[in-house]
């Protein structure tokens, strides 16, 4: 069976999740779910990146112990993903010393053995946000960093141990342009190229114990450092699946199939991660796809703005699945997007209550009585698949909504009202309705999962009942 394994990016838990880990989540989801649909043995990892020192710093501000600290947090986002009805299988904690600590030191212990591992004083501006050093000419005008204004930049002094980045700059070059390792969409991975042209600069892998309040993972054979949030959060995509403690699992899932991430992290996953692997002689992830930010009419989400929206805020008021095709429909794929009330009663009421809800409706009030027989899956269209493998969710969803007026145009054009009487008749004109709205539930079920199993037992387990409507309209 082909095996199909897919992550989330691995996301800092110094604060609740915002809609932003919500796109993200579902659009895993959405990918993994269509693959177990095809057959693929499949399996969803995401996690908690732990050891990030603005981890310990929200910590100190709160007052509360590290370690309760982001478990609290991580909590948090396992909460949202099962509330998306997202179906992890997988939740890495970077702070798990039983099989985290030890594949993150078995990578470095790789890494130090090929020579590309080195020790020395350091000087350089660093962004807590990212997590990383910025050359002079990378930041803004105002000297910040160009994914976190407004918070200063740390002039940092310290002996680190670094990572011989630039020793890969070549092959990572090759690997991009042979799409080796397939950046989507095509705009990223002209950005990769854009930023490979100039020389990389070796990256400092280490912080000291007392910078780092002694939290994260030891490295090996120092006892004065820690290891790089970067290098032992990236590293989560293979601790999670026995890299370092089982290796019959690693060899079972690794490489991954795809990592989903945000524009904001590329250049750690495009270039980072694969001289990591380069240098331990290990696989490269096949694909990155990479998505776009969430704005809020129009403007970056800021809580100084006042227009951050929460995702169990929306799930509360929506539902689990009219977020979900929000998100998958209205984001463009690889793209910003934005969200606002307004425009999400909008689409709430014109696709779900009125198109999708109304059509399973009437479909159902016809069937009431009439002899149907059982309905099965063609499978999904060739078109649907090609979107879906090209991550383009929103144009997949416009081809089921076609469907969806397809059928709708049938039923007007039938006129299967005029047949009650006549149930030989009836059946006769329901049976392909029936059959096109068991498969648009199907290729619904990635998308809308609650929904789809919903409609599929309506129409395929006993005799057809009209029930209450799917998505109730919104009053503006």
């Amino acid at each position: 069976m082909k095996k199909f394994y897919i992550t989330t990016a691995i996301p800092y838990v110094n604060a609740r999740p915002h809609v932003g880990h919500a796109l993200e989540f579902v659009q895993t989801d959405c990918l993994a779910r269509f693959h177990r649909i095809l057959g693929h043995e499949t399996l969803l990892l995401s996690g908690s990146d732990e050891n990030a020192l603005k981890n310990v710093q929200a910590a100190e501000q709160a007052n509360i112990p590290i370690e309760v600290f982001v478990e609290q947090n991580a909590h948090l986002f396992r909460e949202l993903a099962e509330k998306l009805n997202v179906k992890i299988d997988v939740f890495q904690k970077g702070s798990n010393q039983e099989t985290h600590f030890p594949s993150s030191q078995e990578l470095w212990k790789r890494c130090d053995a090929h020579g590309d591992i080195y020790q020395k004083q350091y000087e350089g501006l660093y962004c807590v946000g990212c997590e990383a050093f910025y050359a002079q000419d990378e930041l803004n005008e105002k000297g910040e960093c160009p994914y976190h204004p407004g918070k200063k930049i740390e002039k940092v002094s310290e002996k680190n141990y670094f990572f011989n980045l630039s020793r890969y700059q070549d092959q990572i070059i090759d690997l991009i342009k042979k799409d080796t390792l397939k950046i989507v969409p095509e705009i990223r991975k002209n950005e990769i190229m854009a930023f490979l042209k100039e020389p990389l600069k070796d990256i400092s892998i280490s912080r000291s114990n007392e910078r780092a309040r002694n939290w994260g993972v030891p490295v090996p054979g120092d006892d004065t450092q820690r290891i790089y949030v970067w290098f032992d959060g990236l590293n989560i995509y293979q601790s999670g699946v026995g890299f370092g403690w089982d290796e019959k699992m690693y060899k079972k899932w690794w490489p991954a199939d795809v990592h989903v991430l945000g524009k904001d992290i590329i250049r750690f996953h495009a270039v980072y991660w694969p001289a990591f692997l380069l240098s331990a002689g290990l696989e490269l992830p096949k694909t990155l796809f990479v998505h776009g930010f969430i704005t809020s009419k129009g403007q970056k989400m800021s809580k100084s703005v006042g227009n951050v929206i929460d995702p169990l805020e929306l799930i509360n008021v929506y539902g689990v699945d009219a977020v979900r095709y929000y998100l998958l429909r209205e984001i463009p794929s690889g793209r910003d997007g934005d969200i606002s009330h307004d425009r999400f009663k909008e689409l709430f009421n014109s696709d779900l209550a009125n198109g999708l809800g109304n059509l399973i409706s009437r479909i159902a009030k016809l069937c009431e009585g009439i002899a149907i027989m059982k309905p099965s899956f063609n499978g999904f269209s060739g078109k649907f698949i090609d979107l879906m493998n090209d991550f383009q969710f929103d144009s997949a969803l416009e081809l089921v909504w076609n469907d969806i007026r397809n059928l709708d145009r049938y039923i007007n054009s039938t006129e299967p009202w005029k047949l009650k009487g006549n149930e030989e008749g009836l059946s006769k004109v329901m049976q392909p309705a029936i059959n096109d709205i068991v498969n648009i539930a199907y290729h619904l079920e990635p998308f809308l999962p609650g929904t789809a199993e919903k409609i599929i037992q309506q129409f395929t387990e006993g005799a057809i009942k009209a029930g209450e409507p799917y998505f109730k309209r919104i009053a503006k």
